[in-house]
């Protein structure tokens, strides 16, 4: 069996409040307050599931800089819903954001970290996502980078419309992966990423040596003696392979 997505990564500064942040904005549950990981999934979530993508927040000591590769967009199910889940976050501490959009449908928002997320019109695609439409990640070759992921994460390839890949579980539950189009250089570390792991029955450093066989090679964040390996996709994208689960 391949490795599936079982988290999405957040460094904070300030772990506790940017997970009741996320809570807030996405109607999910804070999963107990450890000293170092902090994780936010939906009430009554069993992990691991396509259902969800669980939010893990890491400390770290260092401030956001620049934009980030990747980011959230919310999903709404109308434009009253839009306005509503727009005030919220707002109320939450969630702040204007500029990235170059222009004039666009969708609300472009910062978390109180900094971390860029859009909050979409209604949009039939994702009317059975949950509050999490998609992850998005910055990339310069989408359709090149989308067998990659297609294996990292266990998706399946729903479609390309010139910018933006679409990738989403076999079942067709939870939110998309989707691949978009940016040529912007990536120059530090990605301040959000993704989590794989390999299926209970299969074996971590087997995984590990097909994705690096499909173009993943090792990275150094100063993760040390770690039970987890951590790689970089084809464009230099972090992600981690956990323990199989």
């Amino acid at each position: 069996m391949p490795t599936r997505l079982v988290h999405l990564v957040l460094d904070a500064n300030d772990p506790p409040r940017l997970a009741r942040f996320w809570a807030g904005a996405l109607g999910w549950e804070v999963g107990g307050e450890p000293p170092d990981e902090i994780e936010v999934s939906p009430p009554g979530f069993a992990y691991p599931s396509p259902a969800a993508l669980p939010l893990v927040f890491e400390p770290v000591p260092e401030p956001k800089t620049g934009q980030n590769r990747v980011h959230l967009d919310l999903a709404s199910s109308s434009a009253e819903h839009q306005a509503e889940l727009v005030r919220r976050v707002r109320d939450l501490g969630a702040t204007p954001a500029d990235v170059g959009q222009g004039e666009v449908p969708w609300a472009v928002l910062a978390d109180p970290e900094g971390n860029e997320f859009c909050v979409l019109e209604p949009r039939p695609v994702y009317r059975d996502t949950g509050p999490v439409a998609a992850i998005i990640i910055d990339c310069a070759d989408p359709q090149g980078l989308t067998p990659f992921w297609a294996a990292a994460a266990g998706f399946t390839a729903r479609g390309w419309d010139g910018q933006l890949s679409q990738l989403r579980s076999p079942s067709d539950e939870g939110p998309y992966l989707e691949l978009l189009h940016n040529p912007r250089e990536k120059l530090v570390k990605n301040r959000m990423h993704l989590d794989v792991a390999p299926y209970a029955v299969d074996d971590q450093a087997a995984e590990v040596t097909l994705l690096r066989q499909a173009g993943a090679t090792d990275a150094d964040v100063g993760q040390g003696e770690v039970s987890w390996v951590v790689l970089a996709d084809p464009e230099g994208n972090e992600f981690c392979v956990l323990t199989p689960r």
